[in-house]
This record gives C-alpha cells, structure tokens and sequence, in this order.
C-alpha cells in the first residue's frame, strides 16, 4: 500500500489535474446532457384463446391460463425483434440522426443508416423479464424525455401489431368472407339444380314416390299372385262341372199318371146305347134272326169289345222337368266359363300394370337416386355454409376483440414523459468522484510507469548493479542517511 501511495504522491500534480478535468467533465456532461429514461411495463397473459380453426362450428374459449417462462421470454425477444426496432425508427424519424459528412463520403445509404440507428437505439433500449412474474419491463435511454416516451409509445403500437400478426395471421376475416361468399355460390346453384331437376322429372320426393310404387308393384304383384291361384282354381272347377256335367242327364221324370179317356168312354156307351136301343126296336118288327138285326147285335158286339179294350188300356200322362243338379252344372259350367275369360283378363291388365309399376318403380327409383345425390349436396353445401358463416363471425369477434386491446398481451404500464433524469446531480457527483479518482489514478500508474527516471535506490541497485553512494532529494535537502526501500526521492 505504501508503495501504491507512493506512486500516486509522486504524479500527485498530474492526478490532481486529470481528476480535476474528469469529475467536471462529467459534472458538465450531466448537467448539460442529462439522461431520461422512460419505462414501460408489458403484462403476459392468457385474457382468452383464439378459437381453433375446425371444419366443424366450434365455441370460443373464454378461459383464464397461466403463462410459462418460454412465453414470457419469446415477448421480450419479440420486443427486441429487428424489424419492429426499424418500423418505429422510420414511425419517429429517427433515421436521420447520425448523418455526418463522413458516413456521405464512405458512401452512405438508407440501408446502412437505418442498421445503425437499430443498432443505435438496441443499446439504449433494455428489456428485462420480471423475476416470477408475467411483466416485463421495456425501458428507453434518451437525451430527450419526450422522445424516450414517444419511442416506447411507438414500439408498444408497432409491438401489439406484430404480436397480433404472429399469433394471429391476419386475412382470416376476409379469407372466411371469401368461403362465405363461395359457400353461398355453391348452395344457390345446389338449389336450382334441385329445383330444376324436380321441375323436368316431375317428381316432388322421388324417394318417398319409389316407396309408394314399391308399395304398389307389391300390391299389383300380390293381386297377380292371387289371380293366377283364381285361375288355376278355376280350371280346376271348369275340368269338375264338365266331367260332372256329361254324367248328370239333362231331364228327369217327375210325374206319371194313368186314367181313362172319359170322353171317349162316354161316346162309345153313347153309341152302344142307340145300338141296343136300335136293337130293341128292330126285335118288335123284325125276327131276330133278321140281316138289320143282325148287323146291329155285330156293331154292339164291336161296341163292347171296344170299350173293353179302352177299359183295359187306359191314357197314361207323364210329367218330366230339367235335372236340377244338371241345371247347376250348366250354370256354374257358363259362370265358371264366364269367369275364367274375366280372370283371364284382369291377369293380363294385372301383368300390363305390374310391368307399369315395376318400370315406375325402376325409374323413381333412378330419380331417387339422383335427387338423394342433389339433397346430399345440398346439405354439404348448407353445412359448409353455416361452418364457413360460424368462423367469419370468429374471426369478426377476434378481430373486433384485438381491436379494442383484448389481447394475450397488454400494456401493463404506459409510458410517460419523464420530469426528472435518470441519475440527480448527487448520482452525477458521485459517478464524477469515482470515474475521476479511477481516472486520476491510472493516469499516476501509467506516467509512473512510462517515466525513465529512477525512483528508488532499489532500482538502480536492481537495474545497474552498483552502490548508491547518496542520493538528493527533489526539495534540495540534503539527507546524508541512507535509506533502504522506495522513498519520495527522485535522482538524476
């Protein structure tokens, strides 16, 4: 230590004056050009997540999270980005300080002057995370209080542009209200297509028309079934009655009734009465004997032999009728005929519908097809409608939320125009005192150390090898006692 001092009281003029000229210099420089420094504070936060980007309708989360160190610290390089430095430099007008007529001989551009005001302003801007908290702290070093305030009010705007632009790509809106407007395109044609193709075919709900002919054609086909078992059966009874028929007569007798004829019988005793009675009156004149009488006994005699035979072959009356069962016969036979063409024809017009239908239903059923593929369509394009509708109005709320500040990060701390500097006059003084006495000091070390004078016995007995005989102090008193160690000497 003595020696150290030594040194210092050796070049205590020359340190006296560089500690003089250092701690003005600096007490000139902080009262002339004084530094302000404005402070913001960025708060890291989770107000809300941005809704995912789905091909379904989705809700907006609205929920509080905590935020991690990585986020916090990929804000504050985000702050410190390069592109946001230059967006607010050419915002301020910054780009034209540090023109000099030096950097115009070299050749100087805007490029080049824009990398040094980066440059420029990235060393008076600090930005520092908040030990366990999701703040962080952006402070600017200015000359001037208004413009460290402006500069952090410019890059806190041209910060929250960015972060809205790295969080959430900007477009979505207009992209969405583009799809929208496709989306709507497309449904429109969809409906007219369907509606043209229900006007040309001339179908209303082709499925449910195909159902209805189906339902028909398995009726029709159900009925068919049932007439041709009518026909068979039929034909069936038609072989029976037929067969039956030819064995069955067709009358049959019903009444015989024997009697005489009385007219006849009447007549003929009528006749054989007036032959007798002739008789009777031929025996008064004549003898029986005679021809007359004769012939008259001959004709009663005729008269009795033929009312005997009459008595003997009575008239014999026979009633017949038609067979009843025959009658039956011929009836079911005519109707059983009757009914085999009527069958016969309604199988063909059952067969003619059948093959209607069963083209009908073949062909709504191409219809339903198609109209299936059409309302299939439809309803995508309803969905993709509604979907594409749903995100617009998302991305709508998104935006209008970042617009009015809603965002995962907000300004915590606004900056403002600093009344004081950073350091008072008594900091100033104190950095003087320091800065100057280091000054001063290295100043006396190194003119120590430059000078080619001897100092001590020590170093001419260490530099040349040789006594010292006596040494003169610099105050030319004469000290005849030698001395071992540095002193304050100085020879020549």
């Amino acid at each position: 230590m003595r020696d150290l001092l030594a040194v210092i009281f050796r070049h205590r003029r020359a340190a006296l004056i560089t500690f003089a000229v250092t701690f003005l210099a600096i007490a000139t420089f902080g009262f002339l050009a004084p530094t302000y420094q404005s402070e913001m504070r960025v708060l890291v936060r989770r107000g809300r997540v941005d809704p995912a980007i789905a091909p379904t309708p989705s809700q907006g989360e609205f929920e509080r999270l905590g935020v991690t160190e990585e986020e916090v610290n990929s804000e504050a390089e985000l702050l410190q980005d390069d592109e946001i430095l230059r967006t607010v430099i050419q915002n301020n007008g910054l780009l034209s300080e540090g023109r000099s007529w030096f950097w115009n001989l070299a050749g100087d551009n805007d490029d080049r002057r824009l990398a040094r005001a980066v440059r420029r302003v990235s060393k008076h801007l600090t930005v520092e995370p908040l030990h366990k908290a999701a703040l962080i702290s952006v402070s600017y070093e200015s000359s001037k209080p208004d413009e460290a305030a402006r500069l952090l009010q410019s890059l806190a705007r041209v910060y929250l542009e960015r972060h809205h632009q790295v969080h959430r790509p900007s477009g979505e809106f207009s992209f969405f209200d583009q799809q929208v407007r496709q989306s709507r395109q497309n449904l429109e044609a969809t409906e007219l297509q369907l509606m043209a193709f229900m006007r040309d075919q001339g179908v209303v709900s082709a499925a449910q028309e195909r159902d209805i002919a189906l339902q028909k054609l398995s009726d029709a086909d159900a009925g068919s079934r049932q007439t041709q078992v009518a026909i068979a059966e039929n034909n069936e009874r038609l072989r029976t009655l037929e067969s039956k028929l030819s064995a069955l007569p067709a009358r049959t007798m019903t009444q015989i009734r024997n009697s005489d004829n009385p007219q006849l019988m009447e007549r003929m005793k009528g006749q054989l009465l007036e032959l007798e009675l002739k008789r009777t009156e031929l025996l008064v004149e004549y003898d029986p004997t005679y021809r007359l009488v004769q012939e008259v006994e001959q004709e009663i005699g005729q008269a009795k032999t033929a009312i005997a035979a009459e008595e003997q072959a009575p008239i014999r009356d026979q009633t017949s009728d038609r067979d009843p069962d025959h009658e039956w016969a011929s009836s079911e036979l005519l109707k059983a005929q009757v009914e085999q063409k009527a069958l016969a024809a309604h199988a063909e017009a059952g067969n003619a519908v059948l093959a209607y239908y069963r083209d009908q239903a073949r062909e709504l059923g191409d219809r339903a097809i198609e109209q299936d593929r059409l309302l299939h369509d439809l309803k995508g394009a309803e969905e993709k409608y509604v979907l594409y509708v749903n995100k617009r109005e998302e991305a709508r709320i998104g935006d209008a939320l970042d617009q009015g500040g809603i965002l995962n990060v907000a300004i915590a701390e606004q900056p403002t125009v600093p009344a004081l500097p950073k350091l008072s006059g008594f900091s100033f003084a104190l950095i003087g005192l320091t800065v100057a006495g280091a000054v001063s000091v290295g100043q006396a070390f190194v003119t120590d150390r430059l000078s080619p004078s001897f100092r001590t016995p020590d170093e001419i007995v260490a530099l040349l090898g040789l006594p010292v005989l006596a040494s003169l102090p610099r105050n030319n008193v004469l000290d005849m006692k030698p001395r071992a160690g540095g002193t304050d000497e100085q020879f020549r």
